[in-house]
C-alpha cells in the first residue's frame, strides 16, 4: 500500500528525478534505460511492473523498488529540506547544469547546489590530490589554483583535506570562482574542519553534490563524487598522490571522458609523488605552472589575452594589486631572508594577518618562502 505524501500532483520532472535519485537501486544509467520505453521520469514512478521490465537491464528487484518507491522515499520531506536549507536543485535540462557533465556516460540525475553555478563555470579545471600531503604539495596546489583563477578559470576540487583544501584556498585568494564537489548530502560538512571553507566557497562559487540530504560519506560515495569532478572539467590536474590515492580514480575518469590529464612532478623518493609520476609515464602532461595547462586550451585562453608576469615572464597572470597588509609585509622584506616573527614585529600586524598576507604574496610570485618559515623577495 502506497503511503500518502504531501507533494503536489501531478508530479513534475524535477520532483520525479529527485525521487529517483533517492532510490539506491536506480541510477542515471538505469533511468536512461527506462526512458527508452517510457516517456519521462514521472512516468517511471507511476509505471506498471510489466512496463518497467521491458527496459533493458531492469530486473525484478529494480522494478519492485520503483513500484514501491513511496515506502522507502519520503519525497515531501526531501522537498521541505531543500526549501528550508535554501539550496538549488539542478537537472540536466537546466541551463546552468554543467554542459561538460552532460556528456559523460552517467551524468547525475540531480545536482544539489549551495551557492550558484554560472556560465563562467563552463571553463573549469579540476585540481586534486591526496589527503595526506606535504608542504610542497599544498603550496603547489595553492599556486596553480591562484594562477588559474586569475585568468577566469573555475577551480573544481573535492572539498577534502589536503590538496583539495589548498586548491580551493588558492582560488579564493585570487577572488576567483571555485566549486567543491562533495561525497555527502549538501547539509553535511566533511571533513568538519572545512565548515568555514565551505561557507567561503558558496559565497563566490558553489558546493555541489548528487546525494540527497543526510547521506553520510562512505567508500562508495567518493568514487561517485570523483566522476563529477572529472566530468565537469575540461582538464584534471593531479598535484600530489600516492599510488592508492583516490585522485588517480578521478584521473582515470578524466581519461575515460576524453579530457586532458596533467600531473605535477615531485621528488623521486617521495611516496606522495609516485602516483603523479605514474600518470606522467602513462601520458599525462607534466605540469609545472598554469601556463602548461592553459597552453593546451589556447582556443579558450589565447596568449594575446594573458598579461605577462614581470617576475617569471610567463603570460598568465594579470596585473597585481596588493592589499594593505600585503603591501606592509612586502615593504619589510628584502633580498635577505627574514623570519615570519621578524615580519610580524616590523609591521606591527597580528600573526594571523601576516600569515594571510604572506600567502597572498607567494601566490602572486612576489616573495619566496624558505624552510623554517623564512621569507625573502622573489628577485
Amino acid at each position: 500500500m502506497r503511503r500518502e505524501i504531501g507533494y503536489r500532483k501531478p508530479m513534475d520532472l524535477r520532483e520525479a528525478l529527485i525521487a529517483l535519485n533517492m532510490l539506491g537501486q536506480v541510477g542515471p544509467v538505469r533511468v536512461r534505460q527506462l526512458l527508452d520505453v517510457l516517456p519521462d521520469a514521472p512516468s517511471i514512478l507511476s509505471a506498471r511492473k510489466d512496463q518497467l521490465l521491458r527496459a533493458r537491464g531492469i530486473g525484478e528487484d529494480v522494478a519492485d523498488a520503483i513500484i514501491n518507491w513511496e515506502s522507502t522515499v519520503d519525497l515531501a520531506a526531501e522537498l521541505k529540506r531543500i526549501a528550508d536549507y535554501g539550496c538549488e536543485v539542478l537537472i540536466g535540462s537546466d541551463e546552468l547544469y554543467p554542459p561538460l557533465l552532460r556528456e559523460i556516460y552517467d551524468p547525475p540525475l540531480v545536482l544539489y547546489v549551495n551557492g550558484r553555478l554560472t556560465d563562467r563555470d563552463k571553463n573549469a579545471v579540476a585540481v586534486i590530490g591526496s589527503r595526506m600531503t606535504t608542504s610542497y604539495g599544498m603550496e603547489t596546489a595553492r599556486r596553480l589554483s591562484y594562477q588559474l583563477g586569475s585568468v577566469g578559470v573555475t577551480v573544481v576540487s573535492g572539498g577534502a583535506r589536503g590538496i583539495d583544501t589548498a586548491a580551493h584556498q588558492g582560488a579564493i585568494s585570487a577572488k576567483a570562482r571555485t566549486i567543491a564537489v562533495i561525497g555527502t548530502g549538501i547539509n553535511i560538512v566533511f571533513p568538519s574542519e572545512n565548515a568555514a571553507l565551505f561557507e567561503r566557497i558558496s559565497e563566490n562559487g558553489a558546493v555541489i553534490t548528487q546525494f540527497p540530504f543526510n547521506r553520510p560519506a562512505d567508500k562508495q560515495s567518493f568514487p561517485i563524487r570523483n566522476r563529477i569532478v572529472a566530468g565537469m572539467s575540461f582538464g584534471t590536474v593531479v598535484v600530489e598522490a600516492n599510488l592508492t590515492s583516490g585522485a588517480l580514480i578521478t584521473a582515470n575518469f578524466a581519461v575515460d571522458y576524453g579530457r586532458q590529464v596533467f600531473a605535477v612532478p615531485g621528488r623521486v623518493d617521495s611516496p606522495r609523488s609516485k602516483g603523479c609520476h605514474e600518470l606522467i609515464k602513462k601520458g599525462a602532461k607534466l605540469c609545472e605552472s598554469a601556463e602548461d595547462i592553459l597552453s593546451e586550451f589556447e582556443y579558450l585562453f589565447p596568449k594575446s589575452n594573458r598579461s605577462v608576469d614581470a617576475i617569471s615572464g610567463q603570460p598568465f597572470l594579470p596585473a597585481m594589486t596588493l592589499s594593505e597588509h600585503e603591501q606592509k609585509a612586502f615593504d619589510v622584506l628584502g633580498s635577505e631572508e627574514i623570519s615570519i616573527d621578524d615580519v610580524i614585529r616590523r609591521t606591527g600586524l597580528p600573526s594571523s594577518a601576516i600569515s594571510v598576507a604572506l600567502l597572498g604574496l607567494e601566490m602572486k610570485r612576489m616573495i619566496k618562502q624558505l624552510p623554517g618559515k623564512m621569507f625573502l623577495k622573489n628577485n
